[in-house]
């Protein structure tokens, strides 16, 4: 690719990613950064978790993404009753030609953009439904291995408060998603904002703007994105450094931290700060477009130990604890 190949690329990829943002803060208000972390998720190929007290607009953001791209989207209401093959699909006896067969119906899962609703409300085993389909993009029944259309994206939303009914994601399934975005409370402007387009009888539609095609594309670019030895490296240092004893953790790690963040968390790192370098217009990553996505990229791959939970203390305050104390540079020797 030459000079002006690139330049164009990394302006097209501009303009739609604005684009689809436009949209989708067409019927969502405030939350920009939340909408940033999607956005990354989409156009880097992973999937991401939203967490927030009910009625903070999670699943409106999900829908407007949906509204906003010409993709098939589905929608699954987790709850505790909801079985494995209520997800991935089954095999049934259907007459064909007369004659009886076994053929397989798709699930919801078979889409492209998936809405898990309250995830954490259904058992372990409807959860684990989704893991085969999350990290490789397959289903199998009955022996039989089944793959899910192209871009596949899962977003999946939890309530924190509620504790009755609900079964916490395990480790290994939080681990598959690229982001944990905190959603937050809407301001006092933003609340005025959101008044002004709810209670007026006025009816928000949004313009499809991108295809799987074009998200495939820019995917494909997002992974061409320039990095240099020195700014991989200092991702590396810091997934490194929630490792508990290791050798670049700071004291509060090795103190307050049972289990640090996986070869995944680095993936997540370099891929995300590639996506961003392209969002403000440049070819490669640099170290702030890490530090830019440090928080949701890290904060659900790192598990206090019992001190730091008595402690009060959160996993956002130990990977700001880890930012501020690993040197951008690598020292000499090391």
């Amino acid at each position: 690719m030459s000079i002006e190949q690139a330049k164009e690329a990394v302006a097209r990829f501009r303009a739609d990613y604005e684009g689809v943002r436009a949209q989708i803060q067409r019927a969502v208000v405030g939350h920009e950064d939340i909408i940033d972390g999607v956005l990354t998720c989409l156009f880097t190929g992973g999937h991401a978790l939203l967490e927030g007290v009910p009625g903070l607009g999670k699943t409106l953001l999900v829908r407007s993404l949906a509204e906003a791209l010409s993709l098939e989207f589905q929608r699954i209401q987790f709850t505790p009753d909801l079985m494995p093959a209520d997800i991935t699909g089954t095999t049934i006896v259907r007459d064909v030609d007369g004659a009886k067969q076994f053929v397989f119906e798709n699930g919801p899962v078979f889409t492209q953009i998936l809405l898990a609703d309250e995830i954490n409300r259904a058992t372990p085993k409807t959860q684990s439904a989704l893991l085969e389909a999350m990290q490789e993009r397959s289903v199998t029944v009955g022996g039989v291995t089944h793959r899910l259309p192209e871009p596949m994206f899962v977003m999946a939303t939890q309530n924190p408060l509620e504790q009755e009914g609900v079964y916490p994601l395990p480790e290994a399934q939080l681990d598959r998603f690229f982001f944990k975005l905190n959603v937050g409370y809407s301001s006092r402007a933003e609340l005025s904002e959101i008044l002004v387009r709810t209670t007026r009888g006025v009816k928000t539609v949004l313009e499809r703007v991108l295809d799987d095609k074009t998200i495939l594309m820019h995917q494909g670019l997002v992974q061409k994105v320039a990095i240099a030895d020195h700014v991989q490296d200092y991702a590396v240092r810091l997934v490194l450094a929630t490792h508990p004893g290791g050798e670049f953790a700071p004291e509060q790690v090795s103190r307050f931290v049972r289990v640090g963040a996986s070869p995944r968390a680095a993936q997540a790192l370099v891929l995300g700060a590639k996506c961003r370098a392209l969002v403000h217009g440049r070819a490669a990553a640099s170290v702030d477009d890490i530090l830019e996505i440090a928080l949701p990229a890290l904060r659900h791959r790192v598990i206090l130990n019992f001190e730091g939970e008595a402690e009060g203390l959160t996993t956002d305050a130990i990977i700001e604890n880890i930012v501020a104390t690993t040197p951008r540079q690598a020292q000499a020797g090391v």
